[in-house]
């Protein structure tokens, strides 16, 4: 994270440079590489931006918010509710797995790894974007809610017909920032095992956002997307 040259396509770069040049964003790219130097944090260096690198902000279709990268080691991945190819199933991302099936009637792709997604234009968000091994939030207060919230502001104000997705009260404290009228906001429990079945579970959001996406002729996700790679439940 040295100065603004951070892993990052050039039109995010562009989209983010007044961000970039702010005291908050300086104060807190020194207290993470400071972290990165003295502690074991995650996702690695160069995954933090990771979901950014993966899809420009025009071809963004989707977004869904997480809050925090996994804190066990090799699991993060730069990417919400992913993690790396062979690891077991996350137990959210399990019940996100669970709801698509139960949507289209097909068992999706169940490699943890949603570089799949992303590549079709899902921005997997977390808002807080690096932690402390086995310290949950331990950036959080860092600077990196100012910075991701700026980025769904930007997206909001500067795109048009991207879903978002916020998966419980933490997510949904983001509405805020979202213009409705150019956006579609899709809200629900969190997938985690603790409140998936307090209205996740039924919550029709793949299909719902794939309506809304061909509505304003926008292609479809395809959140299935079988293939050898595929891991048992």
């Amino acid at each position: 994270m040295e100065g603004t040259n951070v892993h990052i396509r050039e039109e995010w770069k562009k989209l983010l440079e007044k961000e970039f040049a702010k005291t908050y964003f300086t104060e807190l790219r020194k207290k993470v590489r400071e972290e990165y130097l003295e502690k074991t944090v995650f996702p690695h260096p160069g995954s933090v931006f990771r979901a950014f690198d993966l899809v420009p902000p025009s071809e963004v279709r989707v977004v869904i918010l997480g809050q925090d990268p996994y804190h066990t080691p090799g699991v993060a991945d730069g990417l919400a509710f992913s993690t790396i190819e062979g690891n077991r199933i996350p137990p959210s991302l399990l019940n996100i797995f669970k709801e698509i099936e139960s949507e289209y009637g097909s068992i999706p792709n169940r490699n943890p790894d949603l570089t799949r997604w992303a590549q079709q234009g899902v921005l997997l968000l977390n808002t807080s974007l690096s932690v402390r091994s086995g310290e949950p939030n331990s950036h959080a207060e860092y600077g990196w809610y100012l910075f991701t919230d700026a980025v769904i502001g930007l997206l909001s104000t500067t795109q048009e017909h991207i879903i978002f997705l916020l998966w419980g009260a933490f997510a949904q404290k983001k509405e805020h920032l979202i213009d409705p009228q150019k956006h579609l906001i899709l809200k629900s429990a969190h997938p985690s095992p603790l409140s998936a079945n307090r209205g996740f579970f039924g919550n029709n959001h793949f299909k719902l956002a794939n309506k809304y996406l061909k509505e304003h002729n926008r292609g479809e996700i395809d959140w299935i997307e079988t293939n050898e790679n595929s891991q048992p439940s």
